[in-house]
């Protein structure tokens, strides 16, 4: 979450803030068309007019293209940054997994508070210790260290088509409670799914995961991603 008055400077040379403003808009954008001042104020629970302002200021510093009304857009120094963040979070979401048994629903809030202050050598150290990995715990793909990502999944389980099926291999959710629920499951990376009824109307998708089935949420149904 994003805190306006932390003005303290990262390794990167500007604010945890402003960090945090330019990882959000990265990731909304893997998501939704435009990224709106409202999406941005969900995502980090500050006011829309402190969203506004944050923005004014990240565009006279070339981080982001603003249009009133229009959304937010990365620049090509915004991205850089953003995506060096996001790669320093899910290694450290990683490597509290492997390394320290956490569960794939402790580690955002872990990752969030360290991934501002770890060093460049820290980091290669930790990718290093885990194998250069390209995908964190939840299947989320892990910037190289040049800003290129691994190519992953587009299948969403909440759009495929009755009777089809597939392996679980990312959950784009970070939200501990729902990712304990799915755990609870058995829909993790790995595992194996049918979708067996898919109501009308955006409803719920009834997933059979080895002698079980489930109704899920459509819009859940649409953050897991399958091969």
């Amino acid at each position: 979450m994003a805190k306006g008055d932390d003005r303290t400077l990262t390794n990167r040379g500007v604010s945890r803030a402003i960090e945090d403003y330019l990882k959000a808009i990265y990731t909304l954008a893997q998501e939704h068309s435009a990224v709106s001042t409202s999406l941005l104020s969900e995502q980090l629970g500050v006011r829309p007019a402190s969203v506004t302002g944050m923005l004014k200021a990240m565009a006279e510093a070339s981080l982001v293209m603003y249009t009133p009304y229009r959304g937010v857009e990365l620049t090509a120094e915004g991205q850089r940054i953003a995506l060096e963040v996001v790669r320093h979070h899910r290694l450290l979401e990683l490597y509290l997994v492997e390394a320290l048994g956490y569960s794939w629903d402790e580690v955002h809030e872990e990752a969030e508070a360290l991934e501002h202050h770890i060093s460049e050598k820290f980091e290669q150290r930790i990718a290093a210790a885990l194998g250069n990995p390209e995908f964190d715990p939840h299947g989320d793909p892990i910037p190289s260290i040049h800003g290129t990502l691994p190519i992953g999944s587009t299948r969403r389980l909440g759009d495929i088509a009755v009777s089809e099926c597939g392996v679980v291999n990312r959950v784009s959710d970070q939200n501990p409670e729902r990712l304990r629920y799915l755990a609870d499951m058995g829909i993790i990376p790995g595992a194996s799914v049918e979708v067996t009824s898919s109501a009308p109307f955006d409803g719920p998708v009834t997933v059979r995961v080895g002698e079980h089935s489930y109704a899920l949420d459509r819009r859940l149904a649409r953050k897991i991603f399958i091969t």
